[in-house]
C-alpha cells in the first residue's frame, strides 16, 4: 500500500537541470565583469543563444532548444542554427539583431544560399528566449504538481543494543509486535533492548495521520468550491485562518495523489489519434497587502499599483477535460536566490537569452555599476528602488506567461500521447509562439495545426442572442434553397463550409520568377454556427492547410470553438472566491479586489482542487443526451467520483 505523502520541494531534485556554465567560464565571467562594458560582456557569452539545455526527469534525459523561426510558412520554421561553410562569406541560417535599451533581441531569418528555389524564407523576426529559463520553469511546474513519500528515520534500538543494525522491515522475527497506535500504525519492540517504536502508518491504515478536525474536510472542500470567502468559512467551521490554509494544502495534496492514480497513469497507457487542445489565459490581480514591518508613513501609497497574475489553462475541446491550469508565479524564488545567481553568473550584464532567471519579472538583482558600465548611478538607484518596492509585497516573483506556457505545453506533450495535434486559441502572441516552439517538429511535418477563434467581446447579450437566432434561420434557408433535405444544423454548417472552402483560402500563394510559395493571408471566415452567449465568431488558421481537401478543412473548422476553456474559466470565477471578478467599489470610482488572495501559491492550490473536481466529479449533458464527466468522455475512467473519493483516495 502507498505510503503517507508530502508535497515535493526543491531539495527532492525531481527534475535535475544540467548547468550549462562550466567552472572555466564562471572564472572567465568573474574576471571579465570588471574589465568589459555591459554590452561587450553580454556579446562575449552569446553562445548561450543556441545552446541546448539538458535535464533529467523520471529517469530520462531531455534536451530543449527553442531559439528558431516560429513562422509555420517559413522554410526555417523549427530549424536549428546552421552555418553554411560551403558558401562564400559563410552565412548562417539566423542572425541576431535588435536589443537596444530596454528592448529584447530578435532572430532574423536569412535567405537560403543552398536551395533558394525550394520554399521561401520570409524575413521573420522571432523573439529570443532563454532555454535555461524554460528548463527551470518546467522543473517548477513538475515540482509543484508532485508528491513524495514521507521517509522517517527510525531508531528501533537503544544505544547499547547488540543488534542495533536490525530492523523489523528486514528481520521481523527479532522484534515483538506490541499492538497498534491510535493512528492504526504498528508498534514494534526489540527482543534484546526492549525499546518500543511506532512506525508511520500507510494510507490504508490511516488517511488522517497528523490531521486534526479531519471530519470537516468534506465540508471544507464544498465551501471552497462554492465561492465561500475565507473568513466566512472559518466562521462556519469554527477554525482559525492558519487551520484554513493547512486544510487547503492538505486537500491540494490529496488531489495530487488522486491525479497521479486516475490521470497520469491512465494517460500513459492511452493513445489518441487526434488531440484538440484549447488554451487560454486568465488574469487576476493580487491583493496588494504589504509585508509585516512595511507599514507606516514611509511606505504610503504603495498599494496603488496592481500586481497582475496570469493563469494558463488547456483543455481537450471534445471532452472538455482540463489537462493543466498553471499560475505564472514562482513562490519558491527568494531574493537571496536571485542575489546569489546574479553574483555567480553576472546576469545583470547578460543578454536575456543567456540568463538563468529570464522567466521572472525581475531577472537579476540590481548591481552597482562597474567602471566600464554604461549604466549611470542615477539609473541604478531608480532600478534598485523599483526592485525594493516590489519586494515589499508578497514573497516570490511573477513569471513571464510565455515561459509558463512553453513549460505548460511541454508537459502536456509528455503526458498525452497523440498522433496529430490541433490547437485552438485567441490571437495571443505568448500562446502562439509557445505552441510553435514546443510543437515545431509536428508543425513542420503538418501533424499539428493552429486555429484562431476570434470573438468580438464588445457585443451585448441581446446582439449575441439575435445572431444566434439569425444563424439558425440563415442556415435552414440556405439548406432549403440548395436542396438539402436535412434540418440538422451541424450537417448544414458542414455543407456550407465545404462549399465556401472551394474558393476561400487561409493562405496566399505568392508567385516569383522561379517558383511559388505560401504565406499566411490573415483571412478569417465567419463560423456558420453561432452561440447564445457569444454570437458569431471568426475562424482563421495560422498553419498551412494547402495539402488538405475542402471537405477535410471543413471538418476541422467545425470543431473550432473555445467552449472548453471558457467553461472552466467560468467555473473558476463562479466557484473560487479568491479568483472571482473584481467588484465595483461603493463609491463607484474603481474596482475592488477585496476577495483576491495574498499569495498566488494558494491560487494554484485552489485551481488544482477545482480542476480535479471539475474533471472527475462534475457531469454535464452533451448533444447525445449522456450525462458524463470530462474524464469519462476522455476515456480514462468509467465512474463518477465524489469529494470523499478524492479526499480519502477510496
Amino acid at each position: 500500500m502507498a505510503k503517507i505523502q508530502r508535497l515535493a520541494t526543491k531539495e527532492d531534485g525531481i527534475v535535475v537541470v544540467h548547468n550549462p556554465v562550466n567552472e572555466e567560464e564562471l572564472n572567465d565571467r568573474k574576471e571579465q565583469y570588471k574589465l568589459l562594458s555591459d554590452k561587450k560582456f553580454a556579446f562575449r557569452y552569446n553562445h548561450m543563444l543556441f545552446l541546448p539545455i539538458e535535464f533529467n526527469w523520471n529517469g530520462n534525459t531531455h534536451k530543449i532548444q527553442y531559439n528558431f523561426c516560429t513562422n509555420p510558412f517559413c522554410k526555417w520554421c523549427g530549424q536549428e542554427q546552421v552555418k553554411f561553410d560551403s558558401v562564400k562569406g559563410k552565412p548562417s541560417r539566423y542572425k541576431l539583431e535588435g536589443g537596444g535599451k530596454n528592448s529584447q533581441k530578435k532572430l532574423r531569418c536569412n535567405p537560403d544560399p543552398i536551395n533558394p528555389t525550394t520554399g521561401m524564407t520570409l524575413n521573420c523576426s522571432p523573439m529570443t528566449v532563454s532555454n535555461w529559463s524554460v528548463a527551470e520553469e518546467i522543473s517548477r511546474l513538475v515540482r509543484i504538481n508532485q508528491t513524495k513519500d514521507v521517509e522517517p528515520e527510525y531508531n528501533f534500538h537503544k544505544d547499547s543494543c547488540v543488534v542495533g543494525h536490525l530492523t523489523p522491515f528486514d528481520t521481523p522475527s527479532e522484534f515483538y509486535k506490541q499492538g497498534k497506535t491510535l493512528n492504526n500504525a504498528q508498534r514494534w519492540q526489540c527482543k534484546v533492548c526492549k525499546k518500543k517504536t511506532s512506525i508511520l502508518p500507510n494510507k490504508r491504515q490511516s488517511t488522517t495521520y497528523r490531521q486534526k478536525k479531519n471530519d470537516i474536510l468534506p465540508m471544507f472542500a464544498k465551501l471552497l468550491l462554492n465561492k465561500m470567502p475565507i473568513s466566512r468559512t472559518c466562521d462556519i467551521l469554527e477554525i482559525g485562518v492558519g487551520t484554513y490554509y493547512h486544510k487547503l494544502e492538505w486537500l491540494y495534496r490529496c488531489c495530487l495523489e488522486f491525479l497521479e492514480k486516475y490521470e497520469t497513469t491512465p494517460l500513459t497507457n492511452k493513445t489518441f489519434k487526434e488531440m484538440w487542445l484549447n488554451t487560454d489565459k486568465m488574469h487576476y490581480n493580487l491583493n496588494n497587502v504589504r509585508k509585516k514591518g512595511q507599514g507606516g508613513q514611509k511606505y504610503f501609497g504603495l498599494e496603488d499599483s496592481q500586481v497582475q497574475t496570469y493563469v494558463v489553462v488547456s483543455s481537450d475541446t471534445v471532452s472538455r477535460y482540463v489537462f493543466r491550469s498553471d499560475v505564472a508565479y514562482d513562490w519558491e524564488m527568494t531574493v537571496e536566490d536571485l542575489k546569489l545567481d546574479t553574483a555567480v553568473y553576472k546576469e545583470d550584464h547578460l543578454n536575456d537569452f543567456s540568463k538563468k532567471n529570464n522567466r521572472l519579472d525581475f531577472s537579476y538583482y540590481p548591481q552597482e555599476p562597474t567602471e566600464s558600465d554604461t549604466q549611470t548611478p542615477h539609473e541604478y538607484r531608480i532600478e534598485f528602488n523599483e526592485f525594493k518596492k516590489r519586494m515589499q509585497y508578497v514573497d516570490g516573483l511573477h513569471v513571464n506567461p510565455t515561459y509558463t506556457t512553453m513549460a505548460h505545453f511541454w508537459l502536456i506533450k509528455q503526458m498525452v500521447q497523440a498522433g496529430e495535434w490541433r490547437m485552438i486559441s485567441d490571437n495571443d502572441a505568448s500562446i502562439m509562439t509557445a505552441f510553435f516552439r514546443v510543437f515545431s517538429k509536428e508543425v513542420r511535418m503538418s501533424d499539428a495545426h493552429h486555429f484562431l477563434c476570434l470573438l468580438d467581446k464588445n457585443k451585448s447579450r441581446k446582439q449575441c442572442l439575435e445572431e444566434f437566432e439569425d444563424a439558425k434561420s440563415d442556415l435552414l434557408d440556405w439548406g432549403f434553397h440548395r436542396g438539402y433535405e436535412t434540418k440538422n444544423l451541424r450537417k448544414l454548417a458542414y455543407s456550407y463550409l465545404k462549399e465556401l472552402l472551394e474558393t476561400h483560402q487561409f493562405h496566399n500563394e505568392i508567385q516569383t520568377p522561379t517558383h511559388s510559395y505560401n504565406d499566411w493571408a490573415k483571412n478569417p471566415i465567419t463560423h456558420p454556427l453561432a452561440s447564445r452567449d457569444k454570437g458569431f465568431h471568426k475562424v482563421d488558421c495560422t498553419t498551412d492547410l494547402s495539402s488538405l481537401e475542402p471537405k477535410e478543412i471543413a471538418k476541422l473548422i467545425m470543431n473550432v470553438n473555445d467552449n472548453a476553456t471558457n467553461s472552466f474559466i467560468q467555473q473558476i470565477r463562479r466557484r473560487l472566491s479568491i479568483l472571482e471578478r473584481p467588484l465595483m467599489t461603493a463609491r463607484g470610482d474603481g474596482k475592488s479586489y477585496i476577495y483576491a488572495n495574498f499569495n498566488p501559491k494558494y491560487a494554484q492550490y485552489a485551481l488544482t482542487i477545482l480542476r480535479t473536481f471539475y474533471n472527475f466529479c462534475e457531469t454535464y449533458k452533451s448533444a447525445d443526451g449522456k450525462e458524463l464527466t470530462p474524464a469519462q468522455r476522455l476515456g480514462i475512467t468509467a465512474k463518477v467520483f465524489d469529494l470523499k473519493d478524492i479526499i480519502y483516495l477510496r
